[in-house]
């Protein structure tokens, strides 16, 4: 069974809150916040702290409405959201910090590290998205938050990235329709406001089939930042970091290892 720890150790009320760390990780130099796709939880990045080691401490992002935290209303805007998010992990920043965000949660670490300068709190050493074109981009994709249940569970299939025993169940479907929406809602209510680029470096993974971001809408990330911009393509679809995890949680430790390195002055 897994152990889940927050700041300074256990859990007083385990499987509660914003951030889930599936692992004690106290040498850590680095803690990276990883948050889901639209309709994705915490235990999408489980695997991820074994696999980054013992220099950086994997906490996952759990949003309402989902797992532990079904029975709360999910936010359907992102000027709710990154106030409240903030709030919830600000605990988690007394040690440097990075973000990693797939497809909604990319918008949501970009927005949350605005957030981070604007309210005086630590900046990241790093950010990282996935499966998003840059913010200031108009969308290409038809709105569904609102559609008839039909058409925003074809929009689910053509993304490819829910399991087929959802699709197919429809109680278990319908009981996640309103944290779906209200995700959708997130991303498709959003309005980029202007705002000086991040000081600190962007990391940016595509899939090469995906038909949500293209590598010219994920180089546009490079004018988000001051410190520099690295775009990686993937084999895949939209949820290439599923489809083939291996190579993408290496690119992410090559990025964030040097960030954690010289954060805590060890020699790599």
């Amino acid at each position: 069974m897994d152990v889940l720890t927050t700041p300074g150790g256990p859990a007083a009320r385990p499987r509660q809150g914003w951030g889930v760390s599936w692992r004690s990780a106290p040498d850590a130099a680095l803690r990276l916040f990883c948050l889901p796709h639209t309709g994705g939880g915490a235990t999408t990045y489980r695997s991820w702290a074994a696999q980054l080691g013992p220099d950086v401490e994997v906490v996952s992002v759990r949003l309402p409405g989902r797992e532990t935290r079904f029975r709360e209303r999910p936010y359907a805007r992102l000027d709710e959201l990154v106030p409240a998010l903030i709030e919830g992990l600000e605990p988690w920043m007394d040690r440097p910090h990075a973000w990693f965000g797939h497809s909604m949660g990319a918008l949501l670490a970009y927005e949350a590290c605005q957030a981070l300068r604007r309210y005086g709190l630590p900046q990241p050493v790093r950010m990282l998205v996935a499966g998003r074109r840059a913010p200031h981009l108009p969308t290409r994709e038809r709105p569904v938050h609102d559609a008839p249940a039909a058409e925003l569970v074809a929009h689910l299939q053509e993304l490819n990235g829910t399991p087929r025993e959802v699709l197919d169940n429809a109680g278990l479907l319908s009981a996640l329709l309103p944290t779906l929406r209200a995700d959708f809602a997130v991303s498709e209510t959003y309005g980029w406001r202007p705002e000086p680029p991040l000081d600190c470096p962007v990391s940016v993974f595509g899939g090469t089939a995906d038909p949500v971001a293209n590598a010219e809408e994920l180089y546009a990330w490079q004018h988000h930042t001051t410190a520099g911009c690295t775009v990686r393509m993937f084999e895949g679809s939209h949820f290439f970091l599923h489809e083939d995890p291996a190579p993408v949680v290496s690119a992410v430790a090559a990025d964030l290892l040097p960030d954690s390195t010289a954060r805590s002055g060890r020699a790599s």
